[in-house]
């Protein structure tokens, strides 16, 4: 049997390349259907993906740091025995030379695989160009490397895998035990006669040595050495098999001012010449130019676009939430068990768009269509260390409250980092924005293209408020509706929001419709 080859999938929200962080796997390792291989960053967010196959991979598609785009070659993989049983099948090739040969998968389009023979193993897990298949994932083994753990040679350079939990930690990590040598080959580590081998160690793991491909996990530590100027993966971190952290970036980064300043003079290794962006002709005194990243430069594009494209409406009220946190509590306490505001109204939205359609809506401006989803795909807007995302809850519409806040809950933990699967941030038909964690009480929110409205709710604080004719104290909030205008109109979206504000104010009034 031929090697099979898994292409680089679409990643999704019109992403079509992702720089490769780190490698999970090497050549020669046995790989089993819907096993993490490879760690991307797509100007999104930071994603493992799975193989769609099982196999022994063959080859790698690039190494770490490198860009790959969408329809090129992620991973060469050979089934397990393909190379015994060629050899055993030598003898009967001459017999079977008027037998057509099975052909290989072929790619129909950039990020679409379309195989030509079914798989004995497949895959479970969602990638666009590979369909989903009811297969359950293969749980990762114990000895698979780890972005902590024993880095692999690939290439040349080091490769580390990801942690279990898939989380990053900025805090400094402490120095590698043991001795080590942390020069180049070939060459003597810098040190100054009478100098501690700690300090010796600490300046060697501060030095930049191009073509040094260090782990780094965190985006905002990659941000921060660009906008000073450097590769943060240059680096030696002091961080387990050379891991950059933050401290590492920030203490380069101070010497290099140091430098720059003639306080001290440059150890080896040390930029001797000013490593920031130079200014442009049009930079006056007293200001500098930051460049965007990957994910700045698709975020301003995506904004920009909403802006252009929809001709956006926005109505709001303000609502009374006392019976909502009053049954928020007793929910609580009947089950021993916690549920969230964000979760409660979310279960709203998703009853509140079976009433109103058009809401779960999109335009289709080339063809002057309106597009009504049969499904909600809940997109929850989160402040993550990347940026402001929308990680979407699939299906929303089929689950129950608890399956909901489940979801709520899992899309809140991966937005502590920025590291999400790789469907979570496409898909979306109606987006919650929960920006009073934010203590603002409105907005006049920017609709996620191409979705075609977005329910704020503002923080909730206590006012006075006018119960059964008289002055009481209660707790209020601010809903917010932004919505496509070619969509829907006011009528629609005002029936859509005093719904919401119904459930809200009076919970148990959801009952009639479950």
């Amino acid at each position: 049997m031929s090697a099979r080859e898994f292409i680089l999938p679409d990643l999704g929200e019109g992403l079509t390349e992702a720089e490769v962080v780190a490698w999970l796997v090497a050549p020669g390792d046995e790989v089993a259907v819907d096993q993490p291989v490879v760690e991307l960053e797509s100007a999104k967010s930071v994603v493992q993906l799975p193989t769609p196959f099982a196999g022994v991979v063959e080859s790698l598609g690039g190494e770490v740091g490198q860009v790959l785009h969408a329809g090129e070659v992620l991973m060469r993989l050979t089934p397990v025995g393909a190379a015994a049983e060629a050899a055993a099948d030598a003898p009967a090739a001459t017999a079977r030379a008027d037998v057509p040969a099975r052909t290989a998968p072929e790619a129909a389009e950039p990020g679409i695989a379309v195989p030509t023979e079914s798989a004995g193993e497949e895959s479970g897990a969602v990638l666009i160009g590979y369909g989903t298949r009811a297969t359950a994932a293969t749980a990762r083994a114990a000895s698979a490397p780890s972005r902590f753990g024993a880095g692999r040679a690939i290439g040349g350079t080091s490769a580390a895998g990801p942690t279990g939990d898939g989380t990053a930690d900025d805090r400094p990590a402490s120095p590698p035990t043991g001795a080590q040598d942390l020069s180049p080959a070939g060459e003597t580590p810098h040190r100054d006669e009478g100098d501690d081998p700690a300090v010796a160690e600490a300046h060697a793991a501060h030095t930049l040595e191009h073509g040094r491909h260090s782990p780094v996990i965190s985006p905002i530590v990659r941000r921060l050495a660009r906008e000073h100027g450097f590769d943060a993966s240059e680096l030696l971190g002091t961080g387990p098999d050379g891991l950059v952290s933050r401290a590492d970036v920030e203490a380069f980064i101070a010497e290099l001012e140091e430098a720059r300043a003639g306080r001290t003079a440059p150890h080896a290794g040390l930029p001797t010449v000013a490593t920031a962006t130079p200014p442009t002709p049009d930079t006056r005194a007293g200001e500098h130019r930051v460049p965007l990243d990957r994910m700045q430069r698709a975020a301003a594009a995506h904004f920009s676009r909403s802006r252009r494209e929809i001709p956006e409406a926005t109505v709001w009220m303000d609502v009374d939430a006392t019976e909502l946190l009053a049954a928020r509590r007793q929910l609580n306490d009947a089950t021993g068990e916690r549920f969230g505001v964000t979760a409660l109204v979310a279960r709203f939205v998703v009853a509140a768009l079976r009433r109103h359609p058009s809401l779960n809506a999109s335009f289709d401006a080339e063809r002057d269509e309106l597009v009504l989803h049969d499904g909600v795909n809940l997109g929850l807007a989160a402040q993550t260390p990347r940026g402001l995302l929308v990680p979407v809850v699939h299906g929303a519409e089929r689950m129950s409250l608890r399956e909901l806040r489940d979801a709520v809950q899992a899309r809140t933990e991966q937005s502590a980092t920025g590291a999400f699967p790789p469907d979570a941030l496409s898909g979306g038909t109606f987006t919650l924005n929960n920006y009073g964690t934010l203590g603002v009480d409105g907005s006049a929110a920017i609709i996620n293209h191409p979705e075609a409205a977005m329910l704020g709710i503002g923080r909730l604080v206590e006012r006075p408020w006018v119960v059964d004719g008289a002055l009481a104290v209660r707790t209020v909030t601010e809903l917010t509706i932004s919505f496509d205008h070619r969509v829907c109109d006011g009528a629609e979206a005002a029936a859509f929001l005093t719904y919401v504000a119904g459930c809200i104010e009076r919970p148990i009034s959801l009952l009639a419709d479950l």
